[in-house]
Parts: structure tokens; C-alpha cells; sequence
């Protein structure tokens, strides 16, 4: 690890956020090595990703394919890629192409996309790609996801439906002034309890993906075996 990189600000900031987690999984009794931080490098240059790879970080998600499909190629192999903006149908194809290392879609937010995905999976003969159904847990207009009412049916489809998929559990993200709609959270976790339930999983085997910068310490301690955090 270069003594360089270590000294950047966003491998400072990584280090700050690592602890950061570790501190809100103690406070609420759980293992850190359950929650994996996913570095959102949306609009960031190639080099700071490298900084924070230098850093020994290996988690990234990317919302727009135009940019993760331009970066993917400069940087290791290693690095784990997740998609974690809206996923167009026109774009499914460049996206899978376009990055071999993706590991994850945490955007499956109905069954098109989820057709679509499973569809180029096989045409191009990849693996099967790891999904994560984005759940609208706060009901805003604005975001993406299904309606907490149609989670279990659009996961359902994709286990029964999408051989090429792996569904991998849910992600949503929540309204900005989390500490005035804890609900978000709570929300997400009961639409777990429920795809487990129906699928007769252990929760462990559903990962939940949320909380940002702002509101993952909340996320950690208001639920269980949180799979990712953005930051």
C-alpha cells in the first residue's frame, strides 16, 4: 500500500468511513464484516479511484453505464463493479458488454429490466449476474423502485422467471432527512421478512442494500445483516 495513496484525501476519507461503520456495527452488536461499503465513484476521475484502490478498497458502484463502461477498462480486473443507478432496456447490452468484472445490478426494479438483463445474459454467454430488486420504500415520485406491496411478486418473477439472474436480496434508498422517516429503513427490513418467508431463506441469505454518507449509521443500527452501504 503506497504511503502516497494513504495520505489522498479519498483514502483518508475510506479510512474515515470504515471506521465510521465499525463503530455503528459495535454499538448495535454486530459483525462489520457483514456490511460491505460500496464506494459510489459517480463523476469522480479515474485517479481518485485508483487512490482509493491503491488504499486496498475493492467495492465501487457507478449510476450512469456511459461512465462505468469508460473506467471499467482503466483500472484492475480485481475491482468489484455494482450498478447502482436506473438501468434503461437500450442499455442492458452495453452494460454487460461493456464490463466484464460487473458483479452486481442493484437496480431490478421490475420485470422488463429483469427479462432484459436475463435475455443478454445468456445471448452472451456470461455468468449468471448477481440482482438486487430496488424497493420504493419512501413512495416519492421521484425514485426508482417498486412499491413495497409488489416486492415479493417482482422477486418471485426473477427467481422463477430469470435463470441467468441471482437474486441476492433488496436495495432501496431512503428520503434525505432519514432521522424524520425512520420508516424507510423498517420498511425494506419487513419486505425481507416477508421475500424470506416466501421463498423459505434464511434472512442471512438476503442481503439489504442501503444507506448512504449521510444516514448508513442509522441504516446499521435500525436492521440486520445490512449486505451494502453507499458512500
Amino acid at each position: 500500500m503506497a504511503a502516497s495513496a494513504m495520505d489522498g484525501v479519498a483514502a483518508t476519507a475510506l479510512r474515515s468511513v470504515i471506521h465510521r461503520v465499525k463503530q455503528a456495527a459495535e454499538r448495535s452488536s454486530r459483525p462489520s464484516d457483514r456490511i460491505r461499503v460500496v464506494a459510489v465513484s459517480k463523476t469522480k476521475p479515474v485517479s481518485l479511484l485508483r487512490e482509493v484502490y491503491d488504499a486496498g478498497h475493492r467495492c465501487f458502484g457507478e449510476n450512469y453505464v456511459q461512465e462505468i463502461v469508460e473506467k471499467a477498462p482503466q483500472l484492475p480486473e480485481d475491482i468489484e463493479w455494482h450498478f447502482i443507478g436506473n438501468l434503461q432496456s437500450n442499455k442492458v447490452k452495453p452494460l454487460l458488454t461493456g464490463v466484464p468484472n460487473l458483479a452486481m445490478v442493484e437496480t431490478v426494479d421490475d420485470e422488463k429490466i429483469a427479462n432484459n438483463l436475463d435475455r443478454v445474459i445468456g445471448n452472451i454467454g456470461r455468468k449468471p449476474l448477481k440482482v438486487l430488486v430496488q424497493v420504493n420504500t419512501s413512495g416519492e415520485t421521484s425514485k426508482y423502485g417498486v412499491d413495497p406491496d409488489g416486492c415479493l411478486e417482482l422477486v418471485k418473477h426473477v427467481t422463477s422467471n430469470c435463470p441467468n439472474l441471482e437474486f441476492c436480496g433488496l436495495m432501496t434508498i431512503g428520503m434525505p432527512d432519514y432521522t424524520s422517516t425512520p420508516e424507510n429503513f423498517k420498511t425494506l427490513a419487513n419486505c425481507r421478512t416477508e421475500v424470506c418467508n416466501a421463498l423459505e431463506i434464511s434472512e442471512e441469505q438476503c442481503e439489504l442494500s442501503m444507506g448512504m454518507s449521510g444516514d448508513f449509521e442509522l441504516a446499521v443500527s435500525g436492521t440486520s445483516n445490512i449486505g451494502n452501504l453507499f458512500a
